[in-house]
């Protein structure tokens, strides 16, 4: 989009946006909560819609002059029932984290119990970590993966069920690899009374493609992000049944939020109308095959996948046989051009802050066309990286193939 007022106004905020757009072109991301959104939705976003307060809901306003915002929510919602197959849709959450915020504080009482996925096994802060405000606020019991497999143990998460009775039941994760069995969930939360609350921030755009099954029949409430797989504007969305559409509108307007941020909303219903079209389905299985294919190769060249593999967008990599923190593998990958996040793996010695791993995800590369030929050149890359981390002369020769790489495949055309 055009910036030439910005660059007259605020040249240092303009050259900043500049530098990210050349960042953004010239690493490779392998960051799993990210994407590129499409040239529309940026438009969108990027509207006159952030001029208008709007607070309440289409046709229930608190301000004059909301025909058109109302417009582009009905839209979204519209969209997202759709979508989803959901009864009632919220799609003024800022993000996922006050989604959930939402769906606890119109719920639960604090003090209840939530039995959400531990942090350090693939779990997200807003399922009841002590720092964040869910485990502030309410009890935590947590459940997690399996030492030896990687997966959920679905009889333990039972077990802990009846031994905690909780209010509510999470089931969701940030760097879970595979299939969630929301059914499983779903029967244990029935068997202690439980509400179920299914956040799918990561999944969200596999389970709209019907490539990972849906927590919709299974669920009281859905949780997600409008950004990560679902290639949209970053902010939250809640899916619930129509008994509990009240209570849910009620919390996120006036309970947790003011006004909406309707440029945002304009921009979740554009990506929602991308969604569901056939290219988006296509896109999702690419993804997914990328992620399984750079798992493969990974462990053709004695990376530790935890869990084995992946079936969805992402993986977790145990550096702990290679002799290098997360924190190391990030900066020297950093260094050739690769962009990932260090991350915990389940049971992991070290701090959050240096972590034995790495988590690895392919939203952005397939968004910009990289295919199963490109997972084995980055595997390659990646392999050479690690494995030269104090070689600066090495390294800068392996950044020559990532530039190829980027070069070839620019974010925006």
């Amino acid at each position: 989009m055009a910036q030439g007022n910005l660059k007259k106004t605020d040249p240092q905020v303009y050259e900043s946006i500049r530098n990210e757009k050349n960042r953004e072109h010239a690493k490779i991301v392998l960051i799993a909560s990210e994407n590129y959104v499409s040239k529309a939705v940026l438009e969108a976003q990027g509207s006159i819609f952030t001029n208008k307060y709007a607070e309440g809901y289409p046709g229930r306003r608190y301000y004059g002059g909301c025909e058109y915002a109302d417009v582009v929510e009905n839209l979204a919602i519209d969209r997202a029932k759709q979508l989803f197959k959901a009864e009632h849709v919220n799609v003024q959450p800022h993000s996922g984290s006050q989604a959930n915020m939402a769906v606890y504080f119109a719920m639960l009482k604090p003090g209840d119990r939530i039995l959400g996925m531990s942090l350090n096994h693939g779990g997200h802060l807003s399922h009841g970590a002590s720092v964040n405000f869910s485990g502030m606020l309410y009890q935590n019991a947590s459940y997690g993966v399996n030492k030896e497999t990687g997966y959920i143990d679905y009889d333990e998460v039972r077990r802990l069920a009846l031994e905690h009775r909780p209010r509510m039941i999470v089931v969701g994760a940030s760097a879970y690899s595979r299939v969630l069995d929301f059914k499983a969930f779903s029967d244990i939360s029935k068997e202690v009374g439980a509400y179920l609350m299914a956040d799918i921030a990561h999944i969200a755009g596999l389970v709209a493609a019907g490539i990972h099954p849906s927590p919709i029949p299974y669920a009281d409430f859905v949780t997600t992000t409008t950004h990560k797989t679902m290639r949209g504007p970053r902010g939250g969305m809640i899916m619930c049944r129509a008994e509990h559409a009240r209570a849910i509108d009620k919390m996120i307007f006036p309970g947790i939020q003011g006004g909406p941020l309707v440029h945002i909303i304009a921009a979740k219903a554009t990506a929602l109308k991308e969604a569901m079209s056939k290219s988006f389905v296509k896109y999702q299985e690419r993804v997914v095959k990328n992620a399984q294919k750079l798992s493969e190769e990974l462990s053709k060249r004695d990376f530790r996948i935890f869990s084995g593999g992946t079936d969805n967008h992402l993986m977790l990599v145990d550096l702990t046989n290679k002799g290098i923190t997360g924190k190391e593998a990030e900066i020297a990958l950093d260094k050739a051009g690769i962009t990932v996040n260090k991350n915990a793996i389940p049971y992991d010695e070290r701090p959050p802050s240096v972590t034995s791993g790495i988590r690895l995800g392919t939203p952005c590369i397939t968004t910009r066309g990289m295919g199963i030929p490109e997972m084995t050149k980055i595997a390659d890359i990646i392999s050479s990286i690690i494995h030269n981390s104090n070689e600066d002369k090495a390294i800068k020769e392996i950044a020559k193939k990532v530039k190829t790489l980027c070069d070839k495949f620019p974010v925006y055309k």
